[in-house]
C-alpha cells in the first residue's frame, strides 16, 4: 500500500515542491512552517535548465517565466566588461524549457504557495514538531500546540539548519563553511541587459542576472577564509568598496548603492548527509539533506527536483519504507556530485585558477545535470 497522508515540515521551495508533487500524485498533504507566514525573504533566484524542467513537471514553469526573465547561458567578461565567451541558448533540457533564467525569490515562492493551495495542500504556520513519538509503523507527531497526529510519511524540508535533522540524527551533521561569502543586491535592470553576465575580477567574481522586466540582481563572491561577521548597517558601503575596479554595468550598479538598497550577505556553507537520509518513515529532503553553493545556480533546483522525484515514486504506489530507500538511492549521487562540483568551482575561484579551467569544470557539471533527475 502506498503513502496516503504526508507531513511536510518546512515551507521553502523544496517543501512546497514536494507538497505539490505528492498532492498531484493523490496524497493528502499537511505542510507546517515555523514562521508566522509563508512569505519568503531573499533576493533573486537564478534557475538553470534542470530547475526549469522540474518546475515544468509540477506545473508552475509558465508562471515563473511570465513573472521572471529567461535567457541564454551566461556571458563571461573581464572586470571591465570585455566579453571572453558567450553562452548558448540551445534547448538542451527539452522543448519549451529555457536553459537559464531568473526571478525574484519572494515572487517564485508565492507562485509555489499558490500552486500548493490549488493542489489541496493544508498549510499551517507558526507550527513546529515538538516530539517524534514513534516513526516505525507510522509517524506519530506531537506539535508545538500540543496536538498529536499520525502520518504515513513525514518529510524534513526545513533547510540548512534543519531541526528535523538534529532531532533524528543528532548534532554531528552540520554545515561546513567553504571559505567564500556571497553578496546579493536587487537593482534596476537596464533595457540592454538581456542575459546573465559574469565579470571576472582579480579578487572577486561578480554577476548580474535579470529577474523581471525592470529588475536584476547582482551577486559578488569573495574569499573570506576567516568567515567575518559584517554589520548589516555597513552592507551598502562594504559592497560598494568591493565593486571598485569593475566597469560597465557593475560600475553603474555601484554608484546607485546606498542605505535604500536591498542587499544581503551570507557565508557559503555546504552539507551532504551520509546515507540513509531517513529514520523510520521520516525523510530529509532539500537543504536539510544536501545544501550546495550558488556556483551553478542549482541550490533551489535540487530541492525542487526532490519534490518531483517524490511525486513520481508516490505514483508507483510504494510503501513509505520503500519510497524512502528508493528516493535516497536515486538522489544521493546526483546531489553529492552537484555539491562537490560547486565546492570545487569555489576552490578554483579562491586560488584564481585560469578562466578556461573554471569554465571546463562548469561545463562538466552542466552536462551532468542535463541527465534526468
Amino acid at each position: 500500500m502506498g503513502v496516503g497522508n504526508v507531513l511536510v515540515i518546512g515551507g521553502g521551495l523544496g517543501g512546497l515542491s514536494a507538497a505539490i508533487a505528492l498532492a498531484q500524485a493523490g496524497c493528502q498533504i499537511r505542510l507546517i512552517e515555523r514562521n508566522a507566514d509563508l512569505h519568503a525573504l531573499g533576493a533573486g533566484l537564478t534557475f538553470n535548465g534542470a530547475t526549469a524542467r522540474a518546475l515544468k513537471a509540477i506545473g508552475v514553469l509558465d508562471e515563473i517565466v511570465t513573472a521572471g526573465a529567461v535567457h541564454g547561458m551566461s556571458d563571461v567578461c573581464t572586470s571591465d566588461g570585455t566579453i571572453l565567451a558567450t553562452g548558448s541558448t540551445e534547448p538542451v533540457f527539452g522543448p519549451g524549457v529555457p536553459v537559464m533564467g531568473g526571478i525574484l525569490r519572494p515572487v517564485a515562492h508565492q507562485i509555489m504557495v499558490d500552486a500548493a493551495i490549488r493542489a489541496g495542500v493544508e498549510c499551517l504556520t507558526s507550527t513546529r514538531v515538538a516530539e517524534w513519538i514513534e516513526h516505525v509503523e507510522e509517524v506519530v507527531v506531537r506539535f508545538s500546540d500540543g496536538a498529536i497526529d499520525r502520518y504515513d510519511l513525514a518529510l524534513g524540508a526545513d533547510g540548512l539548519m534543519s531541526t528535523t535533522r538534529a532531532q533524528l540524527f543528532g548534532q554531528d551533521h552540520r554545515p561546513t563553511f567553504t571559505g567564500q561569502g556571497c553578496w546579493r543586491a536587487i537593482v534596476p535592470r537596464p533595457a540592454s541587459v538581456y542575459t546573465s553576465i559574469l565579470f571576472l575580477g582579480r579578487e572577486h567574481k561578480v554577476g548580474i542576472n535579470p529577474v523581471s522586466d525592470d529588475e536584476m540582481y547582482l551577486f559578488l563572491l569573495e574569499t573570506v577564509p576567516n568567515n567575518p561577521w559584517y554589520d548589516e548597517r555597513d552592507w551598502p558601503e562594504l559592497l560598494r568598496a568591493k565593486l571598485v575596479g569593475f566597469g560597465g554595468y557593475v560600475a553603474e550598479v555601484r554608484e546607485g548603492l546606498g542605505p535604500h538598497s536591498s542587499i544581503n550577505y551570507r557565508p557559503l556553507e555546504t552539507l551532504v548527509m551520509p546515507r540513509p537520509w531517513y529514520r523510520g518513515r521520516v525523510l530529509l529532503i532539500g537543504d536539510a539533506a544536501h545544501a550546495t553553493t550558488p556556483h551553478v545556480g542549482f541550490g533551489a533546483g535540487l530541492a525542487i527536483e526532490d519534490g518531483v522525484v517524490l511525486g513520481e515514486l508516490a505514483r508507483e504506489g510504494l510503501a513509505a519504507d520503500a519510497l524512502c530507500e528508493r528516493f535516497t538511492a536515486r538522489r544521493f549521487e546526483r546531489c553529492r556530485s552537484v555539491v562537490d562540483g560547486s565546492i570545487a568551482l569555489g576552490e578554483l575561484e579562491m586560488r584564481q585558477a585560469p578562466v578556461d579551467e573554471q569554465r571546463s569544470l562548469s561545463k562538466a557539471i552542466y552536462e551532468m545535470i542535463q541527465e534526468p533527475a
